[in-house]
């Protein structure tokens, strides 16, 4: 794992959720989860948890633990506003665009009418404490284009793109401008959260599950990993690494965010989700815009599949967990028993590679317990969202199919429920029923999606799992 030198004074921290295994000899977790065995010099490096930069070794052990996953930066300061031009395209939401350019004090920023009906002007936003200048396109082209024709129009080191539905909050700017003293970093993220109070059940759903929040948790943006992408809503980015990967994919009807941030992970740039930037973002809570909304997010799958293969991947998961629980699913004794015999099997794997690290049973087993939960709640995922159409008619025609679909479809929408809820204000919380019946609308309307893009571009990939030794 190589990259830029970070400079001195840079520091990590070693992720809460990281397994310290014999005294500190070895490190285990990440995403795909791995091992990383240190050198005792290493070793003295890390006092509790935290490698700050100082020298060469150093720096190549922080960007180490970096790009394994296991530890978030703390960078010491970043880039000025003033390094920034904030990019908006907007299409017929004049009253969006103007609430936005107002709330962007003191900096530069291009307003890209990607052929609205009634074409803004400059003179639109009088009073606004910024300097704005107006491009636009003739007819319609698509947020990518309109992004493009911004990002064309940029001198400045750092562009930032946000849509018209987003209000960033105080704060949002620093918060993800520190992460480009990295010079890998070619892209740093905001969460993006409900604008306005939920006004219904839907608003209630959105605000804790919503399409475009990623969470709480600090993450690499990573192709498998807890954040795999991000969504261009808002996003702040390098311009010299957009500038080298051709910027936005302008032929791609959705998912063209995506598709930037896996090909900028696979020229070799770092991306980084900041939860404690945050960004509020008008959604969508009337049913039928809702449903709509999630199934236009699932016809990106295909597309994204053609240019990304196995990246689209519904669940990846190792031959034996799968093994395991295709024999639960049989629900006979003889499968009861078999599966018994694999999850021996693979705790006495993962006991093997854990052999040089001093690991008690009681880590082992706790390692192969989490293996096989999450093996479960990948399994139930996809057999409720991408695969749901083969699903239901596979538990229409056969009575013990639908008694493994109905348990995934619980156990998927209430462990996602338990999941979701912790660290909700109460206005915003929607009880565990309700909850299932809308995660289970929001997985019909992707796979939906899904499938119907899987017809149209005549490419299965979004359909295949990754199945790993």
């Amino acid at each position: 794992m190589t990259g830029p030198r970070l400079p001195d004074g840079f520091a990590i921290q070693v992720d809460r959720r990281v397994k310290v295994l014999g005294s500190g000899s070895a490190l285990l977790g990440g995403s795909p989860t791995r091992l990383l065995r240190l050198a005792p010099v290493a070793q003295t490096m890390i006092d509790g948890g935290r490698l700050e930069v100082h020298d060469a070794l150093s720096a190549q052990l922080a960007r180490t633990l970096l790009d394994a996953t296991v530890a978030h930066p703390r960078p010491p300061c970043g880039p000025s506003h003033h390094d920034v031009t904030v990019v908006i395209p907007v299409r017929d939401n004049v009253i969006g665009v103007s609430r936005l350019v107002r709330s962007l004090r003191g900096m530069k920023v291009v307003v890209v009418d990607d052929g609205s009906a009634e074409p803004l002007q400059v003179s639109d936003f009088d009073g606004a404490l910024c300097d704005v200048r107006v491009l636009r396109h003739p007819r319609s082209r698509g947020p990518a284009a309109a992004r493009n024709t911004g990002l064309r129009a940029c001198d400045t080191d750092f562009v930032g793109f946000l849509d018209s539905d987003v209000v960033p909050r105080r704060g949002w700017l620093e918060a993800l401008l520190g992460h480009f003293c990295d010079p890998a970093v070619a892209l740093v993220a905001p969460r993006i959260v409900s604008l306005r109070e939920p006004e219904n059940l839907v608003a209630r759903y959105e605000a804790v599950r919503s399409s475009l929040d990623l969470g709480m948790r600090e993450a690499p943006v990573v192709p498998y990993g807890p954040v795999s992408y991000v969504p261009s809503a808002a996003i702040i980015c390098r311009r010299s690494a957009l500038t080298e990967v051709s910027g936005f994919d302008e032929t791609l009807r959705s998912g063209e965010d995506v598709d930037l941030c896996w090909r900028l992970v696979e020229a070799g740039a770092r991306l980084r989700y900041e939860p404690i930037a945050l960004v509020g973002h008008e959604h969508r809570t009337r049913l039928r815009e809702w449903f709509q909304r999630k199934a236009f997010y699932g016809q990106s799958a295909a597309p994204l599949a053609v240019r990304h293969p196995g990246k689209t991947a519904p669940m990846v998961v190792s031959r034996w967990m799968l093994l395991l629980w295709f024999l639960v699913a049989t629900r006979s004794r003889v499968g009861y028993f078999l599966a018994a015999v694999v999850a021996v099997l693979f705790g006495k794997r993962i006991a093997g590679s854990l052999e040089s690290t001093e690991t008690g049973r009681r880590e082992v087993a706790a390692v192969a317990a989490h293996g096989v939960w999450g093996a479960a709640l990948q399994v139930a995922a996809a057999i409720c969202r991408h695969y749901w159409p083969v699903t239901l008619v596979l538990a229409v025609v056969f009575p013990r199919c639908r008694q493994v679909v109905l348990a995934a479809s619980v156990l998927d929408g209430l462990a996602d429920w338990a999941k979701r809820r912790h660290g909700t204000e109460d206005e915003h919380r929607v009880g565990p029923l309700s909850y299932l019946m809308l995660k289970r609308l929001d997985d019909a309307a992707y796979g939906l999606g899904l499938w119907t893009g899987v017809l149209r571009e005549r490419h299965i990939g979004a359909l295949k799992p990754q199945i790993r030794s």
